[in-house]
């Protein structure tokens, strides 16, 4: 146990967590578009599948499991570039590298701050938050309001560019990223994560701009 805890106390250690939580958290944004994009197979559709998720015993350990995944990314990813930043105070003058960095890689603290955010307000909006009518009609309810929607499709933009850089930092973090492979990792990421964040921003323009009139 000490020799666990000493791993993982180390900068490798705090590396490896954040990438494997990474990656735990993209299969559960894969599964959890799947489950919302039954939104436009209309109501009825919808509400059946709310329901047997909401009847499944093992919903409550998954949502803590699902929890305590997201606070050991953040937390320990905050770490590291708090360590970061104290071990080299001053920036390069000029950043080198192959390839240079992508926007995705420039954008990681502000996106994951701006999903940070967007979490908390989705949890309260759709979670803890009461509805009399059924979940189908409190989701379109939610999109009619356009300071919303427009929150949620730039909140979806963020995803978009942290999961493109993320996807690859994690694999390269389990050293699968050599040559070779890199240049079909970085496209598999950027596919995966423009897929992820079109799938889950069309939803809000659907139910707030093009479907506003159908009751």
């Amino acid at each position: 146990m000490r020799c666990l805890g000493d791993f993982f106390s180390s900068s490798i250690g705090r590396k490896i967590s954040v990438a494997a939580a990474g990656l735990l958290l993209c299969c559960f944004l894969i599964t959890h578009l799947a489950g919302n994009l039954l939104l436009l197979a209309g109501e009825g559709t919808f509400n059946h599948y709310a329901e047997v998720l909401e009847a499944n015993p093992l919903l409550p350990a998954a949502e803590i499991g699902l929890a305590l995944i997201f606070l050991l990314h953040i937390m320990v990813s905050l770490k590291l570039k708090y360590e970061n930043r104290r071990a080299r105070p001053v920036p390069y003058v000029v950043q080198k590298g192959k390839g240079g960095r992508s926007w995705g890689s420039r954008a990681m603290l502000v996106s994951g701050l701006l999903l940070l955010a967007f979490l908390v307000i989705h949890v309260k909006t759709f979670r803890f938050t009461e509805h009399r009518e059924s979940l189908y009609r409190h989701v379109f309810d939610a999109f009619q309001n356009k300071v919303y929607t427009l929150f949620y499709v730039a909140a979806m933009i963020g995803l978009g560019l942290h999961l493109s850089h993320g996807f690859q930092s994690a694999l390269r973090t389990f050293g699968v990223g050599h040559s070779r492979a890199m240049s079909a990792i970085k496209r598999t990421g950027l596919i995966l994560s423009a897929a992820i964040a079109a799938g889950f921003a069309l939803l809000p323009l659907w139910f707030g701009f093009m479907a506003g009139g159908a009751r």
